[in-house]
C-alpha cells in the first residue's frame, strides 16, 4: 500500500538569522520545492512561505519559523510531502513506489530480483537490482521497458555486461 506522504528531503541547517532553513532535496530537481506550498515535519503540516534554489539545495521560509533558534530546532529533520500535492506527468514515478518492485528480464521473463534502490546520478539514474547478483541498470528506455506499479514489477532489457 502506498503511503500518502513521501520523504522529500532533510533540513540540513538554518540559513541566515531570520528563520530560513536549508533543505537537502530528495527529488529529481530542487526546483520541485518552488511549487510546493506545504511540507510535513514530525507529522505536522507547515506552510512554505517562500522557497528558492541555492546550488543543489533549497532555502525555505516556513510559517512560524522566524528566528535562527526556531530554525535550529529543525536541523536534521526529515521533510515529507503529500503525494497528492505533486502532479506527475505520464511516465514519471515516485522513487518510493519503485523500491521493492520485482525486476523481470523482458526477453526471458526471468525474475532478476527486487529493486533495492535508485541512484540519482547524472546523466541518468541507476536502478540497483538485488537478486542472485547485484545488477545496475541505467534508467533509460533502451533498458527499462515497462514499469507497472499495479502489477508490482519493472521489465528490463539486459545486455551482456550488465
Amino acid at each position: 500500500m502506498q503511503s500518502s506522504y513521501l520523504e522529500a528531503g532533510r533540513v540540513t541547517s538554518p540559513h541566515g538569522v531570520h528563520g530560513e532553513v536549508k533543505i537537502e532535496p530528495w527529488a529529481d530537481s530542487p526546483d520541485l520545492y518552488q511549487h510546493i506550498k506545504r511540507l510535513y515535519i514530525d507529522g505536522t503540516a507547515v506552510t512554505v512561505l517562500a522557497a528558492r534554489v541555492h546550488k543543489s539545495s533549497v532555502i525555505a521560509q516556513l510559517e512560524g519559523i522566524e528566528r535562527l533558534e526556531d530554525a535550529e530546532l529543525l536541523r536534521n529533520k526529515t521533510v515529507y510531502i503529500d503525494r497528492d500535492d505533486i502532479k506527475l506527468t505520464d511516465g514519471q514515478y515516485f522513487i518510493a513506489d519503485l523500491i521493492g518492485l520485482d525486476a523481470i528480464d523482458d526477453d526471458t521473463d526471468e525474475h532478476l530480483g527486487i529493486i533495492k534502490e535508485i541512484l540519482p546520478l547524472e546523466p541518468n539514474s541507476i536502478y540497483v537490482i538485488n537478486g542472485a547478483r547485484e545488477i545496475l541498470v541505467p534508467a533509460v528506455g533502451d533498458f527499462v521497458k515497462k514499469i507497472d506499479i499495479v502489477a508490482g514489477c519493472v521489465r528490463f532489457h539486459l545486455i551482456e555486461g550488465l
